[in-house]
């Protein structure tokens, strides 16, 4: 149903936030306490303290969509946000990790090639990669 490309952002808000929120109270939240522009496309994830709610936002190019999902037992593995920082950045992978249940903090990331848009590939970085998964 939804088509996300791989320039689309995962941003988690770091800390609780009121359920109760709807359209403008999670578009408030994005502007003010993430300091982002919630008319970017990119998604914004936000859970109660509980952690067995979440709410996501993000801007389809003509309206905001506002997606809700309560867990009936268990919470979400909320990865912890350093010290001050107001959101976590998560892959496409990640996401889905997160909300399949599964804890982030005991997953591994691999190195893996993910070109970068404006950045070039060689094949020294291709080779770097390679070496690095060998151990």
């Amino acid at each position: 149903m939804f088509g996300w490309g791989p320039a689309t952002k995962v941003y988690l808000a770091a800390g609780a936030t009121d359920m109760r929120k709807g359209f403008d109270g999670l578009y408030g939240l994005v502007r003010d306490r993430l300091q982002l522009d919630p008319l970017s496309g990119h998604m914004f994830l936000f859970s109660n303290a509980q952690r067995n709610r979440l709410k996501l936002i993000f801007w389809d190019g003509s309206g905001l969509w506002v997606c809700a999902k309560r867990l009936e037992r268990g919470c979400f593995r909320w990865p912890a946000a350093e010290s001050g920082q107001t959101k976590v950045v998560l892959s496409h992978e990640e996401m889905a990790l997160l909300l399949g249940g599964i804890d982030l903090a005991g997953s591994k990331r691999r190195a893996w090639f993910r070109k970068v848009i404006g950045e070039e590939s060689t094949p020294a970085k291709t080779a770097e990669i390679c070496a690095e998964n060998k151990t």
